[in-house]
């Protein structure tokens, strides 16, 4: 999920650039916007009429550092990466320019914990879940992710093909992402996985041997195995659970005002291809990363 090279993705190999051919825009909304925040009229969507936090502008949530290849630099207003140049389009459709967008610093896991918001919406690579949704409200998806297993490439574990192959591992994830939840409902370690606050960490950790195998969304896997930690190597991906896939959202506040206005804004960009382009610019193609069964 999280990175922490500084260097620009136009550097790196050319599987970085292309298309993601599996983790593809996603189709259907319905993991997004609870039906009770849903009934805004498109008047209330109109420029100048969203209930934002601040009147005239549009306050985006995400944590720090913000990683490659969801933003470059550590700089969420550059518009380059993913997730800045997403923002900037859902505020774009919202009616706001670039200029308009202000930033602030929210950690991972208190974009989705329970309590009042201090931004509009969060975009921070957060997973839609029934169970995130008790507390927030999610967008449509604008994203569909798969999670991925990075291990060295001389370490036994990274000529894995199984989920199986990996249950004697010593794994590693960030606490509170859907990776964690990956090692344990579908590999289920013997060993208790290492759980950390920051993927810098857990990339520490396998540098160091105190781990086999760290697991992260797949676009920050291969970013970390072409930019960040070149002795390692994708070992593979886990197929969508029960063939529902796993989608990225923005967050909001609980019963926003403006969940369906950014939805609305989210299903627009998909319809148009603004979605797609996006994904081509700046996320990894998965063709070469073996599903792990």
């Amino acid at each position: 999920m999280h990175l922490t090279a500084r260097s620009l993705l136009p550097a790196l190999p050319a599987l970085l650039v292309i298309a993601a051919a599996t983790a593809c825009a996603p189709q259907d909304t319905s993991t997004g916007a609870d039906a009770s925040s849903s009934g805004s009229s498109a008047s209330a969507c109109d420029p100048g009429a969203l209930a934002t936090r601040a009147k005239g502008k549009l306050t985006v949530g995400t944590d720090k550092p913000a990683y490659a290849p969801w933003f470059q630099d550590d700089d969420p207003a550059s518009g380059k990466g993913f997730e800045s140049a997403v923002t900037y389009a859902v505020a774009k459709a919202l009616g706001y320019e670039k200029n308009q967008v202000v930033w602030q610093t929210v950690p991972f896991n208190n974009s989705f914990a329970p309590g009042e918001k201090n931004f509009d919406f969060d975009i921070n690579q957060v997973s839609i879940s029934d169970e995130r949704k008790k507390a927030v409200d999610f967008s449509s998806g604008y994203y569909d992710v798969r999670q991925a297993v990075i291990a060295l490439k001389d370490s036994p574990y990274a000529k894995a093909t199984t989920a199986a192959g990996l249950k004697d591992a010593k794994l590693g994830a960030q606490v509170g992402t859907t990776s964690l939840d990956t090692i344990n409902q579908i590999i289920k370690p013997t060993r208790q996985p290492a759980v950390f606050q920051k993927n810098d960490f857990a990339k520490s950790a396998l540098r160091n041997g105190q781990v086999d195998a760290i697991v992260v969304d797949l676009p920050t896997a291969f970013y970390i195995t072409g930019a960040e930690v070149p002795d390692a190597k994708v070992v593979g991906q886990f197929a969508d659970s029960a063939g529902v896939a796993e989608r990225f959202g923005l967050v909001l506040d609980k019963g926003s005002a403006l969940t369906s206005c950014v939805t609305r804004a989210v299903d627009g960009l998909r319809a148009d291809g603004t979605l797609a382009a996006l994904e081509k610019q700046w996320l990894a193609d998965a063709v070469n990363a073996p599903v792990l069964k």
